[in-house]
This record gives structure tokens, C-alpha cells and sequence, in this order.
């Protein structure tokens, strides 16, 4: 009976449409994410001097604040994922299982 069930959901254009856009953002996001944290990788590596400096009256690094930026950024992007599933993904989850019922 299950097997039936999923091919019911794999055949509905809905679900098509489900792994099409979530997987479209979770690659973008992804790519987002490896280039902000490789870019500050990166950016450590061969330029340390420049996160090096010292900012304000000299107690701090320019490396805090744009870790700080890096881990910020980060938590926006899960936060644009979680926003898009909750608004759409799991609109069109809800329309499949009604449809294969």
C-alpha cells in the first residue's frame, strides 16, 4: 500500500514543483553560506594584516566584527530558508497529502 502511496506523491505535479523550488534555494543558500564563510577563510589567510587591524581605541580587530558579520549572516540565511518553507513548502506538502488521501 505504501509503495502505491508514493508513487500517488511522485506523480502529482505538485510534488514536482516541491523538489524543483526546494532545491533551487537550498542550492542557492548553500552557495551563499560556503562563499560568505570560505570568503572569510579566505580573507584570513592571505590578508591576515588587514583583519589584523586594530579598530576603535586599538582593544579590537577588525576580525571580530566581521566574524561577528559572517555568524550574523549566517543565521539570516537559515532564517530565509526557514521563512520560504513555512510560507510555501509546507503549503504545498499540506496540498499533496490531501491529494493522495
Amino acid at each position: 500500500m505504501s509503495s502505491d502511496i508514493a508513487k500517488k506523491v511522485r506523480a502529482n505535479p505538485k510534488f514536482a514543483e516541491l523538489v524543483r523550488t526546494r532545491d533551487s534555494l537550498s542550492l542557492k543558500l548553500t552557495i551563499a553560506t560556503l562563499v560568505l564563510y570560505y570568503g572569510y577563510i579566505l580573507l584570513i589567510a592571505f590578508d591576515p594584516k588587514f583583519l589584523g587591524m586594530k579598530i576603535g581605541a586599538g582593544v579590537m580587530t577588525l576580525g571580530m566584527p566581521v566574524g561577528l558579520v559572517v555568524i550574523i549572516l549566517s543565521f539570516v540565511i537559515v532564517g530565509i530558508y526557514v521563512k520560504k518553507a513555512n510560507a510555501n513548502f509546507d503549503q504545498l506538502t499540506r496540498q499533496i497529502v490531501e491529494e493522495t488521501k
